[in-house]
């Protein structure tokens, strides 16, 4: 008798332990994946932003400002949810996403400021031809960094990257816009650019009304069943 207890301590105690370990093993290979898409989708969020930032010195669009500061907010809200994977809780992936949807929110804000001061002081743009293809090279550049977080949201069942992810392909067409700003300019149409301008931060407002409600709804038992 004595032997057959210590033969089911001893194979409760394998077995949980066993079991433990896997869950941590596991839990820490999602953190490492996490971080991983984190920084990849960073460092493509910030050479997109730095290459329409040189493009915008020459252009002085406001259509191209309000994308580049979105682009440059996008890739800078990359770190509260690289933190979050890093403490791998549920609670600080939800505070990753408030900041996202503020970061947004800023961005949205400065976007119409800029606008209106455009509005109010038109100017004249210049070199149309690369004004429309740092629109091009933001399209490319957010697509690319949307499918990098999709593809690891699905494999990580994380809904934080799948909105984040969704969020940047958005961007991308947004980044458009900045190309049929400069088609509109071309065509004689002075005002595209403001309006443009305009039109995103619109979208923009969208956005962070969609990121908030994916952030509120964002239920602890999916990452759990992760964990």
């Amino acid at each position: 008798m004595t032997h057959d207890r210590r033969h089911d301590h001893d194979h409760s105690h394998s077995h949980d332990h066993g079991h433990s370990h896997g869950l941590v093993d596991r839990s820490i290979m999602r953190s490492r994946a996490g971080l991983r898409t984190v920084a990849l989708s960073l460092g493509i969020l910030g050479l997109t932003a730095l290459a329409q930032t040189a493009i915008f010195v020459a252009t002085d669009s406001v259509a191209l400002l309000a994308d580049l500061v979105h682009n440059f907010g996008d890739a800078a809200t990359a770190i509260p949810v690289g933190i979050a994977f890093l403490l791998r809780s549920f609670p600080a992936e939800k505070i990753a996403g408030l900041f996202v949807v503020g970061a947004i929110f800023v961005s949205a804000c400065f976007a119409l400021y800029a606008t209106i001061q455009r509005f109010i002081e038109p100017q004249e743009l210049s070199h149309l031809g690369a004004l429309a293809a740092a629109g091009v090279i933001g399209f490319l550049g957010n697509e690319l960094a949307a499918q990098v977080r999709l593809r690891a949201g699905r494999r990580l069942a994380s809904p934080a990257l799948i909105a984040d992810g969704n969020h940047a392909r958005v961007d991308g067409f947004v980044s458009l816009g900045v190309v049929a700003s400069a088609l509109g300019v071309w065509l004689g149409f002075d005002r595209a650019d403001p309006l443009i301008g305009l039109a995103i931060t619109l979208v923009i407002l969208k956005i962070t009304w969609d990121s908030w409600r994916t952030v509120r709804d964002a239920e602890p038992g999916v990452l759990a069943h992760e964990h």
